[in-house]
């Protein structure tokens, strides 16, 4: 059993977990659990509901100091002082199977195809904001939701998850998601397997969602996840004449109020940004070209100015962006697939990037950039996509605040890297730092 194997590592007897959340049946003389402790005489059992130990067949309470490591580590809990001082110090801490480990950078099992899901949990657990107002269960354990709501395990799993994933007292130097995922295949309805590769982005995208809309979250009512990914933009659109009409016929719907520009202000969790179409040619070796382009290039689609055709079933639009307002932590998504009815298309293209100091101030507004005092960021996560399109693998590099120092989380395996070597991935999701104190967000990890 999960616990038994976990506490042999540390003792030589074993405990048995009881999951029966009714005491007197867990223990009864009909139970599982009863049964077990005469059978194969084990005799101390756990309660995961009430995370008491029980003596078995005998039926009596154990209260022993020395099984309070347990118990922590099904449920760890964090002080507020322990939490304000998280990213303040790189102490390795040696889990119970003797492997050494920082907390926050942590293997995740990849339970049969969920790496997808595995480096954005990884990439959130690692925003200090976000992580913060988890690890406290008080901050979100008061809200209402409506009778029958399943969402709300959403929560309450990521919680758990965080808190494991930050747990100084580990048993291993790794934690499985499997509880979190199964709340994300319940939630989503089956969209998220642990079973089938997903992409990361859909995965993200819903799971921001989901999380606001759990924690109580709506458009006008902000939550964590809002306070610390959200901005703003305006969006102009123009809508263009059909390409098939005559010349005469163009020019004079060009006029009407209809093909007019219209602009209209949108909130954002991400940015998403376009990389220029991969060339096709071969160099003089016949091996093709892996094509790069600077951030800064991709990111000219918000600058107010650069246009971009929509085009929808049944009309095409023109339209151009520009930013009102940075949040404290901003998420690229780097559009690399390309879908249509037949196959997936993935480009190739390297983004080349600063790992430090990227100023954002060129996309805001005129009256933004006199309102936003910091425009400057810094990278914290850099989420990969490897191989195919359909049957590739995701890693993750992740900033530990603590040391300074860069780490690569591909499942299980974690390992140092230079910072160097970041750039020369193909980034899919990114998150920046705004450089700043953290006040605006870390006041807000009770809301």
């Amino acid at each position: 059993m999960l616990a038994a194997g976990m506490v042999s590592l540390k003792r030589e007897r074993e405990v048995d977990v009881d999951d029966d959340d009714n005491e007197d049946r867990g223990a009864g003389l009909k139970s599982h659990a009863y049964t077990h402790s005469v059978q194969f005489t084990h005799h101390v059992f756990l309660n995961l509901h009430t995370l008491k130990f029980y003596c078995l067949p005998d039926n009596y309470e154990i209260i022993d100091s020395s099984l309070e490591d347990i118990t922590y580590v099904l449920k760890p809990t964090f002080t507020k002082q322990h939490i304000a001082g998280l990213d303040k110090q790189g102490k390795l801490y040696r889990a119970y199977d003797g492997t050494t480990y920082l907390p926050g950078i942590v293997g995740l099992n990849n339970i049969k195809a969920n790496d997808y899901a595995n480096v954005v949990l990884q990439a959130f657990s690692n925003v200090p904001p976000l992580r913060n107002y988890f690890l406290e269960e008080e901050n979100y354990r008061g809200i209402r939701r409506p009778p029958g709501d399943i969402m709300f395990l959403l929560v309450q799993r990521f919680g758990e998850l965080m808190r494991k994933l930050w747990n100084p007292r580990n048993f291993k130097a790794h934690v499985s998601p499997h509880e979190m995922l199964q709340a994300v295949v319940l939630c989503s309805k089956k969209n998220f397997q642990i079973t089938k590769q997903g992409d990361a982005v859909d995965f993200m995208t819903w799971f921001l969602n989901a999380l606001h809309g759990a924690l109580g979250g709506t458009k006008k009512k902000p939550s964590i996840i809002t306070k610390a990914f959200q901005g703003s933009m305006r969006i102009f659109s123009k809508k263009l004449p059909h390409p098939d009409l005559l010349p005469e016929e163009k020019e004079a719907l060009l006029v009407t109020e209809e093909y007019q520009e219209q602009m209209s202000e949108s909130t954002f969790l991400f940015l998403t940004l376009d990389l220029p179409t991969a060339p096709l040619y071969k160099d003089e070796k016949e091996q093709l070209i892996i094509p790069q382009v600077p951030l800064f290039n991709i990111l000219g689609k918000f600058n107010g100015s650069t246009e971009k055709e929509y085009k929808t079933y049944k009309e095409n639009f023109l339209k151009r962006f520009q930013l009102t307002k940075l949040p404290p932590y901003l998420v690229f998504c780097i559009k690399r697939f390309t879908k249509n009815n037949f196959f997936v298309e993935k480009n190739p293209t390297i983004v080349n990037f600063p790992i430090t100091n990227v100023d954002l101030r060129e996309y805001l507004t005129e009256e933004a950039q006199v309102t936003e005092k910091n425009t400057t960021y810094d990278l914290v996560a850099n989420v990969v996509h490897d191989g195919k399109p359909t049957e590739g693998a995701y890693r993750i590099h992740v900033l530990h605040h603590g040391t300074g120092k860069w780490y690569e989380m591909q499942d299980l395996q974690v390992t140092d890297i230079l910072p160097q070597m970041i750039t020369l991935s193909e980034a899919y999701i990114q998150i920046w730092k705004r450089q700043e104190s953290d006040d605006d967000t870390n006041n807000h990890t009770g809301a």
